[in-house]
């Protein structure tokens, strides 16, 4: 059973990812997977949300070893065979079906809609996107590094203190991880 698998394997067979990454040690195979919960950097799209009592915010980041632009990340981070299930989740609940190639196009900045969310502001290096019930927003930045780029990812949760978003904020801080680990670069 998977949950019977030591972590590292569990979570490599769930995201699909090769077996080489279900290793742990120090090889250079995980080199760029590590993510890390870090606070909001000043500054950024999502920081008019952090500075509201009544908002939940996080930031997520994981280095990588190249250069990467916001628009290889965000068109990444839709197409990750966990969001593509979320995808088709949101499709059928919402009505809003949406395709790898729509999440290439919000990702460069040619629409501004994808699966059920809308671009609420976008910059060069970052880009906030709001769900159709204007209740949780994602955040996407990159941020050049030496040798390097740092990806973040951030969520907003509107109403943090409403029953259902305690209940489900652990499965939400797991999931944010896992999303973020399972972006494989070009």
């Amino acid at each position: 059973r998977w949950w019977d698998l030591p972590r590292s394997t569990a979570g490599a067979i769930l995201l699909g990812q090769p077996r080489e990454l279900w290793r742990v040690g120090s090889g250079s195979t995980l080199m760029g997977r590590a993510v890390q919960e870090v606070p909001l950097p000043d500054g950024t799209l999502l920081a008019r949300y952090a500075a509201d009592p009544a908002c939940y915010t996080d930031c997520f980041v994981r280095d990588v070893p190249k250069q990467v632009e916001l628009g290889q990340f965000v068109s990444a981070f839709y197409k990750t065979p966990l969001f593509r299930a979320e995808r088709l989740i949101l499709g059928a609940l919402a009505g809003r079906p949406s395709t790898d190639w729509q999440a290439d196009e919000v990702a460069q900045g040619l629409r501004q809609d994808f699966a059920a969310w809308t671009v609420e502001d976008r910059r060069a290096d970052e880009v906030l996107m709001c769900d159709m019930g204007e209740q949780t927003r994602s955040w996407f930045m990159v941020v050049p590094q030496d040798g390097g780029t740092r990806l973040c990812f951030g969520s907003v949760v509107v109403s943090k203190d409403a029953p259902l978003v305690r209940l489900l904020m652990p499965f939400h801080r797991v999931y944010a991880r896992v999303l973020l680990k399972s972006v494989t670069l070009p």
